[in-house]
């Protein structure tokens, strides 16, 4: 399911600016959607926080199995997360241009905040600084291929991270630009593999629990109903507390509809009863995602006249 890539961009012929006082191309501003690889949507490789989560993550199912470690700030969450769909983005762009393809990306803060809808405060610049870190630092194993290769032992997201200053006369540091190098396994992924998909613009207005269930629906389920278990999601989502928690936020999330391009519902299936908290007891859950149809307009008479369920024009 696959999403077939848009055709190439067009080469506008100009060079890309370099900032005043370095030596290397912005690969910024980022042209056309957000991107991400699709095992990242299928699989909770980050942690359900919006600060730092200092315990290690675990998947593990018959095929597949991922391990994460935290460094001394964390392990990388889901806000660090846009980072990573930022470069996969600038990387996925640069082929479709038909661009030699490097490990290596620069580019400035201030597009990476414009197309995640980030503010542009003070507090931004140090929470991407705190971000970078945990991405640089956070420890990943996995048995899942990337490119036709598997790896053996741990790797970061980022490789290398730097963040480029300069300095005004007055003595203050101005940020210019970010460097990163990103992961093999990551970049022989987007490469070789091509397996991209296009985010909704609204995911970054979600909250942690509805980015996840967006990323699941979007990578298993892009034009077919997915139906799976309550336990089951919940260890995909990559949920950390209780099952019965896991049920409430869900309810909460299917009353708001506010997934994009998708719809979940909790459907109680009749059968042995789940035992929950003080004693009680409720039936087995079934989570279900359905892709949202878009609605067409209502098609002219063969006399071109309109539909007589449409409303008729106001009178001046």
């Amino acid at each position: 399911m696959t999403q077939s890539p848009p055709p190439p961009r067009a080469k506008s012929g100009k060079t890309k600016a370099v900032p005043q006082g370095e030596l290397f191309l912005l690969d910024s501003p980022l042209h056309g959607e957000i991107r991400g690889e699709r095992s990242l949507m299928a699989f909770p490789f980050f942690a359900l926080a919006k600060n730092a989560w200092m315990k290690p993550l675990a998947y593990n199912t018959d095929s597949v199995s991922i391990e994460v470690r935290p460094s001394a700030s964390g392990v990388a969450t889901i806000y660090d997360k846009e980072i990573v769909l930022y470069i996969a983005s600038l990387m996925a762009a640069k082929i479709e241009a038909g661009e030699d393809v490097a490990q290596d990306f620069v580019f400035t803060a201030h597009d990476l905040f414009s197309v995640t809808g980030s503010n542009h405060s003070a507090r931004s610049y140090a929470r991407l600084s705190e971000a970078l870190e945990r991405l640089q630092g956070t420890q990943i194993k996995t048995n899942i291929e990337a490119g036709g290769e598997g790896e053996e032992g741990f790797f970061s997201w980022l490789s290398e991270a730097k963040l480029h200053y300069s300095k005004t006369r007055s003595g203050e540091r101005r940020l210019k630009a970010v460097k990163v190098r990103l992961c093999d396994w990551l970049y022989r992924a987007i490469l070789r593999d091509r397996q991209v998909l296009n985010y909704a613009t609204a995911y970054f207005q979600l909250g942690p629990i509805e980015r996840r269930i967006y990323e699941v629906a979007r990578s298993t389920s892009d034009s077919e109903r997915m139906e799976v278990d309550l336990a089951t999601f919940r260890l995909q989502i990559g949920y950390q507390n209780p099952l019965a928690n896991f049920r409430t936020a869900l309810k909460q999330i299917a009353g708001a509809d506010a997934i994009p391009d998708y719809r979940l519902e909790l459907v109680e299936t009749v059968g042995e009863a789940e035992p929950a908290r003080r004693g009680r007891k409720s039936n087995p859950v079934r989570v279900v995602l359905t892709p949202r149809v878009a609605e067409l307009p209502e098609p002219a008479d063969e006399s071109g006249a309109e539909s007589a369920t449409a409303e008729p024009e106001r009178a001046e």
